[in-house]
């Protein structure tokens, strides 16, 4: 097969016989993989004059082609972000050319906002991968592909290539990808409480799992929260299981998604009466009663205590099967020793 590839930034096309009948269904088929050009960026080409056939740029992208028409597309070098690469210290668990998996510290925004410009995970990639970094959608960027919260800590994937981004996203999208969160809550998810038996959305399953299946949508009266919603929202359905008691008054829960939205840990534990420890944004005014073991380190702690746990995913790339563990970060280690202590707890369930 001929090299389609003229050089770094020229690659050759030629139309085949079953193509579709679009230029830019038609290119879309007919570019190599290892291009990693998608159908919107393939747009934005042909819309520019940056797609010619015989030397005359094409651009409509709803112009008629026929088998073995050749085009050749002009690959403009991959634009910097206007974002600004920052020497933060990252923990790195893996790195090729095609992604990275980071170990997220709590109070790290993932991707700049307007009260965020600076001190990113993007700012921090940036300034990590350097050159390292190919073009994602035209712009020499890490491929954000999920996120975790500010105050939450963990494992993220972030892509470097247009290659891995794609593979990463479709993953994502079948929920393909493992994810699993520890999280320390208040009270005790239990499958005799008639409270939680009769609340809408959650269910019991084997081995005492929790699941809560309910809509999410942006909060009616403030737009930075979300809500359980019923008649509208985004499908959500969250599994938990306790993996340690205290008391009866907090628990660690292992959480496992199959579907990935904002907040949605957070906001399902909230709604199921067991809210995470620290989450001044959906754990209301709730404190553990004093006295109770661990009641000033689980009042005072300063975040939400959630951390992603654990990661798989097929590589994008190579299709090899890649699994994470971060082990929890050390303010949520000193949170449980202190509700460990004098406290025999309910046992770890397997």
């Amino acid at each position: 097969m001929d090299e389609p590839f003229e050089d770094d930034t020229t690659l050759t096309v030629t139309i085949g016989e079953a193509a579709p009948a679009r230029l830019d269904k038609a290119l879309a088929a007919a570019v190599p993989a290892q291009a990693s050009l998608s159908r919107s960026r393939l747009m934005r080409m042909i819309a520019e004059g940056a797609v010619a056939r015989d030397g005359v740029p094409v651009t409509d992208p709803g112009a008629r082609v026929a088998a073995g028409e050749v085009y050749r597309l002009t690959l403009a070098p991959a634009a910097l972000p206007e974002t600004l690469p920052e020497a933060i210290p990252l923990t790195v668990l893996w790195e090729d050319a095609d992604l990275i998996v980071i170990d997220k510290p709590a109070g790290m925004v993932v991707h700049p906002a307007p009260g965020s410009p600076s001190g990113t995970l993007v700012n921090a990639l940036l300034h990590h991968c350097g050159d390292r970094l190919s073009g994602v959608g035209g712009v020499r960027r890490p491929g954000i592909v999920h996120r975790i919260d500010k105050d939450t800590t963990g494992l993220l994937v972030v892509a470097k290539s247009d290659r891995a981004h794609h593979g990463l996203a479709r993953q994502f999208e079948a929920h393909a990808v493992t994810r699993r969160y520890l999280a320390v809550v208040h009270g005790l998810p239990d499958a005799a409480c008639p409270r939680l038996r009769g609340l809408r959305g959650v269910s019991f399953e084997a081995a005492g799992i929790v699941r809560i299946a309910t809509g999410l949508a942006r909060h009616r009266t403030d737009r930075q929260r979300q809500a359980v919603v019923w008649e509208a929202g985004r499908h959500a359905v969250t599994r938990a299981r306790v993996v340690e008691g205290f008391a009866g008054q907090a628990a660690l829960l292992e959480c496992w998604l199959e579907t990935g939205r904002t907040h949605q840990i957070r906001v399902h534990l909230a709604y199921a009466g067991h809210g995470l420890l620290g989450d001044q944004t959906y754990g209301g005014r709730r404190r553990l009663p004093e006295g109770a073991p661990g009641a000033a380190a689980g009042n005072g702690f300063a975040r939400q205590a959630l951390h992603a746990a654990t990661l798989g995913f097929e590589h994008p790339v190579t299709g090899a099967r890649l699994a994470f563990a971060a082990p929890l970060p050390p303010d949520i280690e000193a949170l449980l020793a202190a509700l460990r202590n004098g406290c025999s707890g309910q046992g770890r369930p397997g």
